[in-house]
């Protein structure tokens, strides 16, 4: 079997780093509580499938639609503010087309509705989920922040697992690949991302010290990881621990559904008005 050229082994590597950081971005976005929850039911004999939005920005309240073409079939929608002592308070879905529609009041940045509707049909009841949906309100975020925050951090995460290939297989770019990491990492993470937070949330930052957001933590605490490595590569371009190490914590970061702990009200703790 003839050997691979440099050149090719290069294009190689890309290729199966792209593919590895395309497929951690689906797994992490579709796996985040903020990803629409869906099912489908069955109602004598008639399947409706569902899409239950757990994320909405803006100032307008969200609407719930479930695609149901059966006239015969009337919806609730029932819900309270997240973490509060509310009562749960119980409206009707309205009809537009052939969608039910249910209406969430809008809520501050970060506050939460748990949710969760009933269908009915002759005087029966079906309820699509066991446990209520949650929804998270946010801010929007200016285009012209979200677009290059969300490109860096997707360029830091390929170039962290070029850097993780390029320790076994090629031995040559290491540093560069890892300075391109930091710098990356820096603009879509740290400098990018509280813009991005505040926007939608109204803090530039809510991990370590200030609070337990643990988008911000990872993103903090894999940033020092590539810095260790990059230091350590620059007295010692042939090491190898370091930057898998950094490697591997990316990894791990991807690994963690997105927007898990993240920014959220405490109704409990605060005095805020109920809704409406």
């Amino acid at each position: 079997m003839k050997k691979l050229s440099d050149k090719g082994l290069n294009t190689l590597l890309w290729a199966i780093a792209i593919c590895i950081t395309i497929a951690l971005v689906i797994y992490q976005r579709s796996t985040g509580p903020t990803y629409p929850l869906g099912g489908e039911i069955l109602i004598e004999g008639e399947l409706i499938n569902f899409e239950l939005i757990r994320t909405f920005g803006g100032d307008r309240d969200a609407l719930v639609r479930l695609n149901v073409p059966n006239n015969d079939i009337n919806g609730t929608i029932t819900l309270k503010r997240y973490k509060s002592y509310d009562d749960w308070s119980s409206e009707e879905m309205f009809r537009d087309g052939n969608e039910l529609v249910g209406v969430i009041p809008n809520q501050p940045m970060a506050g939460k509705v748990e949710y969760f509707i009933t269908l009915k049909k002759n005087n029966t009841e079906y309820e699509l989920t066991v446990d209520p949906v949650v929804i998270r309100f946010k801010g929007e975020v200016p285009r012209s922040i979200l677009i290059p925050h969300i490109f860096f951090m997707f360029m830091s995460l390929l170039f962290s697992l070029r850097v993780g290939l390029e320790v076994f297989f090629r031995k040559k770019d290491t540093k560069y690949f890892t300075g391109v990491v930091l710098f990356t990492l820096f603009l879509g993470g740290l400098l990018m991302g509280p813009l991005v937070q505040k926007y939608a949330f109204d803090a530039y930052w809510t991990g370590w010290p200030f609070g337990h957001d643990l988008t911000d933590n990872k993103t903090l605490i894999v940033f020092i990881f590539w810095v260790i490595a990059w230091f350590v590569l620059r007295k010692k371009p042939k090491n190898i621990l370091w930057p898998m190490i950094a490697v591997i914590a990316m990894l791990i970061v991807y690994a963690i559904p997105h927007s898990v702990l993240g920014s959220e009200i405490d109704h409990t703790k605060q005095q805020t008005e109920k809704i409406k």
